[in-house]
């Protein structure tokens, strides 16, 4: 037995080495075809290969069944299950691997696959004529239903459920619309049509009957004479019944659509019948926006009961005794197709491709109605207005969901309001950077009739998302109903105002119901809650010297230091200053300061002689991260200029007041007159400064914000006030010549006290002084009470000037910068009207009446 299956192999082995390598059976000689053999042998040598996992097989086929199952194809589950059971009782020692085969060649069997039953081939003609109705989308009426605001049309995921991870592809392949039904309709394959439909064979009389009703036969016309223009003779009953046909999109014989238009055959156009027909292709057109496809379900409406009026009237044209009259047709046509007319006057005006303008369709409608009415039309107004309204609650599902989520809907491409990368980022910039208005090119993405409520939806909705990362989200069941028809329509038609008031007023009433209650709830939030007043109380002692007694301590450390020049610029010591300082205020938490070097400066002594080396010092408060969306990192380096620029003032005026004029001397009364008038100028800029500007401008903040209506007016109210604060300190590009020309004030000021310091020097000290300099350089050890110590920073020499020269020559220029600034405010004052200019010029010159020098 076992030698005839080994001649067997062989035989089929030098077969298959004939076939696949074309070598012939007879050439058993050469090597290659040897070779060949022992390979092919070696490979079909029992054992060489496992058998297949029969139990394995079982299971991917109890798999496949329960997939079946899921997509709701019970008829391949029903037969797979019969077949097997089939199977069982032919059992075959091959059958594992043959199902296996099987199995592996499979092409997604649950989308491909068809099962014709014997018992539906065997089914009797009554039972077949029993086939259900399809149900068409267009039967569904969404709007009221009890699953309208349901995600029914979600795809599940079946995944997790299966039990066979090896057909998971078979779910991707009969997937479902994530948002909206298709709306075409497929034909159940195992439909079989029944025979009672079709007429006998033997009813010869009636198929003639039909024949001869088919007038476009030939042989069913009659020919006029030549010269009269006709080749077929067609009653009036006949032709209403091909225009009815024709009304109703099916195929006639009279009618011809050419080029889009619905013509003759004698090439007459027929301009009515082009707008019902173009309105029917319209409706064939797959959309994709949403509001697009409430619009065409409309539409097929209308469609509907316009055809069902042309059924009617060719049931009364077919019963016994009935007139037929084109002229009555005409008219009722006429009557009952108005609104479809106007709906095709809208079709004509849409492009084909409506992605690139997505509100076109809206706006169209929207004007239509407007027109209508303007001409007294009031009758197709107001069903225009229906469908208006039906397509508007569509679309504005998007913004309700926007309003009262705070969250964008991804699968309307239409809506104006989408989402950045920078979502779910740093939480200081939500307000700013996280949403953005698309308003699209030329606005194409907002109706035109929502234009002026567009921003406050979209503030709406930031706020919700505000309030949902704080853990107060609003209550949703306080929300009003979407707009309605019945809400615009619903007063006395001769007493309402026109349509576009009512809908524009109508919607901006829910619009600021909305915006109100998020707007609102996130106020109290921000004030209660996040610390919205106690924030910008901080910001007052922070940065522009609310407190002075604060201030001071801040400023007679860091003063000495510089005066010094030991390590003024240590992070850490500055910070730890600042702490201290400020640890006294109940409106600051002291964890937030932080005081930090923009860069190193320059360890020269003139770099320390100047008041810009506090520029190099930045006090950042880091405020939480709701009110860091209202005050901006922007707004932040504003109160940081700001709050240098006093600095600076503060600093000139420790110089000036530390040194005082006691040593008789020739230029006595010109070394007082000097220190006063600076003394004097400085403190008036720098109460100008806090008390007039800076108070004044922070009382009207406080006002603006607690009567801020959300949070961009409170935005918009804190950029307004640091704008102002920048513009009356002098801080503004424009106004920077202005502001140099204090600065360079404010280092004369600094210079001068140099020269009085020098001044009370003979030369031996100040020899000691400039060696004693070197030292302190390297040495920190040095008696904090040593009167000189603090001032070997100075650069002042009476080589080159004496005292006196010097003296004059500060006056000279303390003159000249001092009326530059006059000049300068007044200038501005009457070109901007801004009454801090003129105040501040004012006063300055008020120094010039003075005893001169």
């Amino acid at each position: 037995m076992s030698m005839a299956f080994a001649a067997d192999l062989s035989t089929l082995t030098d077969a298959l080495i004939a076939s696949v390598a074309k070598i012939s059976q007879d050439s058993k000689g050469p090597a290659h075809a040897q070779v060949l053999k022992r390979r092919v042998q070696g490979g079909l040598r029992t054992g060489s290969h496992s058998r297949t996992d029969q139990f394995a097989v079982a299971k991917q086929l109890e798999g496949l069944q329960e997939k079946f199952q899921i997509l709701n194809r019970d008829d391949l589950a029903e037969a797979l299950a019969s077949r097997l059971k089939e199977l069982e009782g032919n059992r075959n020692p091959w059958l594992p691997e043959i199902l296996s085969l099987l199995l592996q060649l499979s092409n997604r069997p649950a989308l491909l696959s068809t099962v014709k039953s014997f018992t539906e081939r065997t089914r009797a003609p009554e039972a077949a004529a029993e086939v259900k109705e399809t149900l068409s989308w267009s039967d569904l009426n969404a709007d009221g239903t009890a699953f309208s605001d349901e995600d029914i049309w979600e795809q599940v995921d079946f995944a997790g459920d299966s039990s066979d991870d090896d057909f998971s592809s078979i779910a991707s392949d009969v997937s479902v619309p994530r948002h909206r039904p298709p709306t075409a309709t497929t034909v159940e394959e195992d439909y079989i049509v029944p025979d009672d439909i079709f007429v006998p064979e033997d009813d010869e009389d009636l198929v003639a009957s039909l024949e001869k009703e088919q007038f476009w036969r030939s042989e069913n016309h009659t020919l006029l004479p030549q010269g009269e223009g006709a080749t077929r003779v067609v009653t009036e009953y006949q032709v209403a019944r091909e225009t009815m046909f024709m009304l109703q999109g099916l195929p006639t014989s009279i009618f011809l659509r050419l080029d889009d238009d619905v013509k003759v055959d004698r090439r007459v156009s027929k301009k009515f019948g082009s707008k019902i027909d173009a309105v029917r292709r319209f409706t064939k057109l797959s959309q994709e926006i949403p509001y697009m496809q409430t619009f065409c379900r409309g539409v097929e409406e209308r469609l509907l009961e316009f055809d069902s009026f042309l059924s009617h009237v060719q049931c009364k044209y077919l019963s016994a005794g009935s007139t037929v009259s084109l002229i009555q047709l005409l008219v009722d046509v006429r009557q009952h197709s108005h609104e479809l007319a106007l709906l095709g006057e809208v079709v004509a005006k849409l492009d084909k491709d409506s992605h690139d303008q997505p509100m076109r369709c809206l706006d169209l409608l929207y004007d239509s109605i407007c027109m209508l009415e303007a001409i007294g039309d009031d009758n197709s107004a107001r069903h225009l207005a229906e469908l208006f309204f039906i397509c508007f609650k569509t679309y504005s599902s998007s913004i309700r969901f926007w309003m009262e989520t705070g969250q964008v809907d991804a699968s309307d491409s239409a809506f104006f309001v989408r989402t950045t990368s920078r979502e779910a980022g740093d939480l200081r910039t939500l307000w700013h950077d996280w949403f953005v208005l698309d308003t699209g090119h030329k606005k194409e993405k907002i109706p035109q009739f929502l234009e002026t409520s567009v921003q406050k939806v979209f503030t709406a909705g930031k706020s919700v998302a505000f309030l949902r990362y704080l853990n107060a989200s609003p209550d949703i069941s306080e929300s009003p109903e979407p707009l309605r028809f019945e809400d615009v329509h619903s007063q006395d038609s001769g007493l309402s105002l026109p349509f576009p008031a009512l809908v524009e007023s109508a919607f901006e009433r829910l619009v600021d119901v909305d915006h109100s209650l998020s707007a609102c709830l996130l106020r109290t939030e921000l004030e209660q809650q996040c610390g919205l007043w106690s924030s910008l109380d901080a910001l007052q002692h922070v940065y522009l010297g609310k407190d002075m007694s604060a201030v001071s301590v801040i400023d007679a450390k860091l003063f000495e230091l510089i005066d010094r020049g030991r390590s003024w610029d240590d992070r850490y010591l500055l910070t730890e200053i600042s702490r201290t300082a400020f640890n006294s205020v109940p409106a600051i938490d002291t964890s937030r300061i932080l005081v930090r070097p923009i860069s190193t400066p320059s360890r020269g002594r003139s770099h320390h002689r100047t008041v810009r080396i506090l520029e190099a010092i930045s006090t950042d408060y880091g405020l939480p991260w709701p009110i860091a969306n209202i005050i901006t990192e922007e707004a932040i380096h504003s109160y940081q200029r700001i709050s240098t620029f006093l600095m600076q003032i503060r600093r000139a005026k420790h110089a000036i007041v530390k040194q005082r004029i006691t040593t008789p001397d020739n230029n006595d009364t010109l070394v007082h007159a000097l220190h006063h008038n600076m003394l004097w100028v400085l403190d008036f800029i720098y109460g100008h400064l806090t008390y007039l500007v800076i108070s004044t401008a922070t009382q009207s903040l406080h006002k603006a914000i607690a009567e801020a209506q959300d949070v961009d007016a409170m935005i918009s109210a804190h950029q307004s006030y640091m704008a102002s604060l920048e513009a009356q300190c002098l801080l503004s590009k424009d106004l920077s010549h202005i502001h140099d020309a204090i600065i360079n004030l404010l280092d004369l000021c600094i210079h001068f006290a140099d020269l009085q310091v020098a001044h009370s020097l003979d030369g031996e000290q100040q020899e000691n002084v400039q060696a004693r300099k070197k030292k302190d350089e390297y040495d920190s050890d040095v008696d904090e009470d040593d009167d000189m110590n603090h001032e070997h920073t100075f650069t002042v020499s009476f080589r080159e000037s004496t005292y006196s020269q010097q003296m004059r020559t500060a006056k000279k220029d303390f003159d000249h910068l001092t009326n530059s600034v006059t000049e300068g405010l007044k200038s501005l004052a009457r070109a901007d009207g801004i009454p801090s200019w003129e105040i501040l010029a004012d006063r300055l010159e008020w120094r010039q009446n003075w005893r001169r020098l």
